[in-house]
């Protein structure tokens, strides 16, 4: 079973390779649509998403570990 320290440093990893992959894929996908985006909005939007997306990767990751616990 992880610590809340594994689960967060397994997010905060989960997070950063997600946050280079969607910076890549901003600049190369947006403009397929016609939008132009520039470097400080891709950074915003990186910032929201990784919010989001640690929240998420978190709360997943102690729910399994509480149900596994509970069930254990």
């Amino acid at each position: 079973m992880q610590t809340r320290l594994q689960s967060a440093i397994e997010a905060v990893m989960n997070i950063i390779i997600g946050f280079t992959i969607n910076m890549m894929a901003n600049f190369l996908i947006f403009p397929l649509f016609g939008w132009e985006i520039s470097l400080s909005q891709n950074l915003t939007l990186g910032v929201i998403y990784t919010l989001i997306s640690f929240g998420r990767s978190y709360t997943l990751r102690r729910f399994y570990n509480w149900r596994h616990a509970a069930n254990g």
